[in-house]
Order: structure tokens, then sequence, then C-alpha cells
């Protein structure tokens, strides 16, 4: 099916609708593919973190052991073969409902990050935001000797989605989180959780790219999320072919115009590769 999927893109430009699949390849769990979480565990919602106290303590310190996976996560090769594509001026730029900023560490210039940013922390009473690193920092500082005895003896621990891990209660118990430095506010990651809403701001900017586009290419979701499905329903009120590349079936499969089944890391640099040669 690539040849397919390369007739369809080729000379044409090329938006991509990015999804976990992305990352899984870079050893980022997602929630939803075939070795997806979301059956065993049910991710932060947005009003559970707001309102209790209790939810917070437990996500900032499982994100305390989790952060470590996302900081040292590198680019693969599905990443690289995006920002080819776009130094080949194929791919017009990336909506990516990704939070670990790895299109842009592979070279991505063009990113709409429709679900925020893991490396950003901001205040929900000031808004001021600090930098994700500075806030582990302070987590460590915190809670001294904390981190250690979480990962035990063995020194890891199972990861989760969006920066998460999984830590025994029994350890979290008494675990510190600081406040905002400026007024004291609660702090929460720079990221959309489930039950939240994607900022207006960020729904512009991904509508400006999506209408760059001639193709859109989804890739890595299984488009269940609404905030990443809206863009395949507009490719159809549009006319605008879609194309899907992901491991396990989505929401688009019945009204893509090819559908190509595999790992992102295989398929994505043959796609990069056979746009760069000239069709013969």
């Amino acid at each position: 099916m690539i040849p397919e999927l390369v007739e369809l893109i080729r000379g044409r430009r090329i938006v991509v609708l990015a999804g976990a699949g992305c990352s899984t390849e870079s050893g980022i769990p997602d929630y939803r593919g075939p070795m997806g979480r979301l059956r065993t565990r049910k991710p932060m919602q947005y009003g559970e973190f707001v309102r209790s106290d209790v939810a917070r303590t437990r996500y900032w310190a499982r994100s305390a052991v989790g952060w470590r996976r996302v900081a040292g996560a590198i680019p693969n090769a599905g990443h690289s073969a995006l920002a080819r594509l776009e130094a080949d001026g194929a791919v017009r730029g990336v909506i990516t409902q990704n939070v670990d900023g790895l299109h842009q560490a592979a070279g991505s210039r063009t990113v709409v990050e429709l679900h925020g940013s893991l490396s950003q922390v901001r205040c929900l009473e000031c808004d001021a935001r600090v930098d994700r690193e500075a806030f582990q920092a302070r987590l460590v500082d915190l809670n001294p000797g904390w981190l250690d005895e979480a990962v035990g003896p063995s020194g890891t621990s199972k990861s989760a989605p969006d920066g998460d891990a999984e830590v025994p209660a029994e350890v979290i118990e008494g675990f510190r989180v600081p406040a905002c430095e400026a007024c004291g506010g609660v702090m929460k990651p720079d990221v959309v959780f489930f039950g939240e809403n994607v900022p207006r701001g960020t729904v512009d900017e991904a509508w400006r790219l999506f209408d760059e586009g001639e193709v859109l290419l989804v890739v890595g979701s299984s488009l269940t999320v609404f905030s990443g499905r809206r863009f395949v329903y507009r490719a159809v009120e549009r006319g605008v072919s879609i194309g899907v590349l992901n491991l396990g079936p989505t929401r688009a499969d019945e009204v893509a115009a090819v559908k190509v089944e595999g790992r992102l890391g295989e398929l994505l640099p043959q796609i990069a590769e056979e746009l760069a040669q000239r069709p013969t």
C-alpha cells in the first residue's frame, strides 16, 4: 500500500496529524494502541486535578518519576522522516496530539502542539510559567530521598502515558508538591488533561495550518479523541484527501483514500525516500 499512499501525496501539500503512535517507538507508552494502557488505568481528569489535593499529589508524585523517561527520550526514525519531509517541502507542518516535544527535537519546524507540552508548568491562579526541569528540581528538593524510594532497588519503574509512572500508593503518601513561587497557587503541567478544552488560540493555529494542506496525513493516531478527529471531519467536508498510517484501526479508516498498517519508524522513512525520488 506504500505506492498508493505515495501516489496520493506526491506533489501535493501535506499537513500531518500526529498521535501517540509516533512516540511509542521512542519508549513513550500510549493509551489506545495495541500496547495501550487505557484499559488498565484511567488518565488524570482535569476536574479531579483542580478539585482534589489528593489527586494533585498523586499526579505529581507519579510525574516526578515518569518525567525522567520523557526528558531522556530521543526522536525515532518516524519523527526524523517527518522532519525530512518538511525540509523537502512536502509537509507544511505537523498538528500533534503529543506532549513530548519529539517532533521539534527531530527538526520539525512548524508544529502545533494541540495538547500542550510537558516541558512547561503553569500556575492555575496567575498563569506564571516555569520550565519543567526547574519544577522537577523543586519536587526533588522538597522530597529528599523520595525518588530513590519510589523507583526501588532496581532503579526502574513502569512507565505510563503522558510522563506518568506506576508508583505504589503507600509511597505517594506524604509526598509534597511545591506551590507557585509567584502567588502560592496550584501548579499544573501545561498540557490539556482529559475533560479540559484545547485553548482557543491553539485550535485557531491548528486550523490555519490545516487550511494550507491538500492532503491530511494521519500518523499514529486512533482518532478516538475529538480534538484530533475534528480535522478528519473537516477534511471530509471539504473534499481534502485523507491518508492514514497507523498500527491498528482508526476512526478515519472508512473515509481514508489510503490506509497503511505498520510501524511508523519503518513506513515514514520509506515514504520520505520515495518522495525524494523523481517519479519515473
